[in-house]
């Protein structure tokens, strides 16, 4: 280190004894009479000790230079302007402004400047370009990349490549669908043509690097499509959501997924609302081994809570939780608890050892056809552990409870989404009842989730096929898992009375046109290489989802991407509901199916159990043969 300072001081005095030197040969034309000569030895070491002090004190020599950046620049520069002011002045107070050529003092100023800089951006340069540890020993070995998008994400990851020393990448050129972009030069780097033209390039490269994190899903299918036709490889930067509180490097690029044909809005969050109300604070998350638990984990962790206390009924999950827990960067204390929800016991124990101030309860029973098969199961987990995590959460004084809900709690033809709707129903009647704001998120199926479509269909293209799908109308509401989580949590820091949150999904995808989207991205084509076999409808399973009831109104709320519901009939009372309640947790108790649907029934009247014919469209109202229920 002190020799480092010792050369960048060296170097900045013999380059201000240059810079001022030369000021005085233009001046006088390369001729430099002696009494201006003399004038110049008195000036130099003041000239030079005033710059030295004003650089060591602005820390300009705690930089690195080999990573000089425009913010580098900036505080080279200002620091040239003060000490050249200062000298300029010392010049002033000794001289007075007569007896020496004050444009001199301006020439100083400029090539003080030009070659303070220069000597910076040189080391730079030399490093980048020229040290050893810059050049691969055998260039063939450097992947070539062609990036689609030339804007700030794309810019970001060539000079992230271009400046990297021994990289494993150079860059081929860009491609950019803004006519007015193509034929210019970002970086040195000419953006070649637009997507359409690819396959027309001449130039060589080895694969495709789609640098758009907000590209819509119709633009990623053409991008997937005209890669297949040129016969190359490609991958794309991760999207927004998936990157909040990291940046975009080289070391997130991923190979394109279906999440991608979907396209890849980036997400708004309030993040001061979001801080507020996680920051410093103790959160109790159910369901904490589950594809949304893990991942509402890791985005608390974005906001330094004080502790996340997981649970999971599931000892695999939640080993696997706690082995991922292990990896994270966090002063926040994660706690792995394996206990039931539907253990009041085992749940009093957690939260008298914790007092949660927050609870994400994402825990439920969510395969439909496995729910209707054991009914009892959906109840008892579904309804009977949202009741005692809710009791549990007035008792321990819980500010927020947040419930993870469905699209399928509307209209339910099946016991999962009856017995969803039967928890939404407890959050929003207990909610008058109680301190604690209980509110619920509903939205459809998540990407990649266990046991969804996506992993489903892949295990099977791997397999050799075939895909196998009940019906080729039947359609669906996808969201992220990403997205998911951080709009739940959006939700939790909006809510304040009960509500019944919808988060916007988009429009609905056909579940065979999902697979055939797979199957392309698997580098096989449908119905060719993979064949795709309808089966029928399996029991409980509906051919369209839908968001609300008759009964609900869509309300728009601060955030573009969530709703709240608002439900016109008046809310069932809590002495009422409770009573259900215990009626349907005994038969389930006692095993006893056909109870658990009449009582279900008598609950939800937009429920049609098995023995009754499904209900596909909005036009059902739902109301109430309960006492204080219009």
């Amino acid at each position: 280190m002190k020799n480092r300072l010792s050369i960048l001081v060296f170097i900045d005095g013999v380059a201000v004894g240059a810079a001022l030197f030369i000021s005085f040969l233009i001046r006088f034309e390369f001729f430099l009479p002696k009494e201006f000569y003399d004038i110049y030895l008195n000036w130099v070491p003041w000239f030079i000790f005033i710059q030295l002090v004003v650089f060591y004190f602005s820390g300009l020599y705690a930089r690195i230079y080999k990573y000089t950046s425009l913010f580098d620049l900036y505080a080279i520069l200002v620091s040239v302007i003060i000490s050249c002011g200062l000298s300029i002045i010392s010049v002033f107070l000794l001289m007075g402004s007569n007896g020496y050529p004050r444009s001199v003092l301006l020439l100083y100023f400029i090539l003080n400047g030009i070659v303070t800089i220069g000597i910076r951006l040189s080391v730079r340069v030399y490093y980048s370009h020229y040290h050893e540890e810059s050049i691969l020993k055998n260039p063939l070995e450097r992947k070539k990349l062609l990036l689609v998008g030339a804007g700030k994400t794309g810019s970001k990851i060539a000079q992230e490549i271009l400046t990297t020393p021994n990289s494993s990448y150079s860059i081929a050129g860009f491609v950019d669908d803004n006519p007015e972009k193509v034929g210019a030069l970002l970086h040195g780097l000419k953006i070649l043509c637009r997507v359409n033209d690819i396959p027309n390039i001449s130039i060589l490269y080895d694969e495709v690097l789609i640098t758009a994190p907000s590209i819509s899903g119709e633009k990623m299918r053409r991008l997937v499509n005209v890669c297949k036709k040129v016969g190359k490889r490609y991958k794309t930067v991760p999207g927004f959501n998936e990157l909040i509180g990291q940046d975009i490097t080289l070391a997130a690029v991923r190979d394109v997924s279906f999440e991608d044909l979907l396209g890849r809005d980036e997400i708004n969050l309030d993040m001061n609302s979001i801080q507020n109300m996680l920051q410093g604070k103790r959160i109790l998350i159910t369901g904490a081994g589950g594809s949304i638990g893990s991942e509402l984990v890791r985005q608390c962790l974005n906001f330094n809570p004080a502790e996340i206390i997981c649970i999971d009924q599931s000892e695999e999950k939640i080993f696997t939780l706690e082995q991922s827990t292990e990896k994270f960067q966090s002063l926040t204390i994660i706690k792995i608890v394996l206990a039931t929800i539907n253990d009041q016991k085992e749940l009093n124990k957690v939260f008298y050892e914790n007092r949660p101030q927050i609870v994400f309860h994402a825990a439920a029973y969510k395969h439909v056809p496995i729910q209707e098969l054991h009914p009892w199961t959906a109840v008892k987990t579904n309804v009977g552990g949202t009741f005692n995590l809710m009791n549990l959460s007035e008792k321990y004084l819980v500010e927020k409870f947040v419930l993870v809900s469905t699209d399928k709690a509307v209209n339910p033809v099946n016991v999962m989404g009856a017995t969803k709707r039967v928890a939404e129903k407890l959050i929003q009647s207990f909610n008058s009842e109680s301190k604690t704001q209980y509110m619920a998120v509903r939205f459809g199926n998540v990407l990649g989730s266990s046991g969804s479509a996506i992993p489903t269909f892949q295990n099977q293209i791997n397999s050799g096929g075939p895909i196998t799908i009940t019906h080729p109308e039947m359609t669906r509401y996808f969201m992220s898992i990403q997205e998911a989580t951080q709009l739940i949590i959006q939700c939790g820091a909006l809510g304040r009375d009960g509500e019944i949150f919808l988060l916007k999904m988009g429009k609905p995808i056909k579940i065979v046109q999902m697979a055939k989207d797979l199957i392309r991205l698997s580098g096989f084509e449908p119905d060719v290489d993979i064949p795709i076999v309808y089966t029928g409808l399996r029991p409980g399973e509906k051919l369209y989802e839908e968001l609300k009831l008759f009964n609900e109104t869509k309300v728009n709320t601060v955030h573009e991407k969530i709703l709240v519901l608002t439900d016109k009939n008046p809310l069932i009372k809590w002495v009422d509901l409770k009573k259900i309640i215990f009626k349907l947790l005994s038969a389930a108790k006692n095993l006893e199916s056909d109870k658990i649907q009449i009582t279900l029934k008598q609950l939800l009247p937009t429920y049609q159990p098995r023995s009754f014919s499904p209900i596909i469209g909005e036009d059902h109202q739902e109301s109430y043969q309960i006492r204080g229920e219009a």
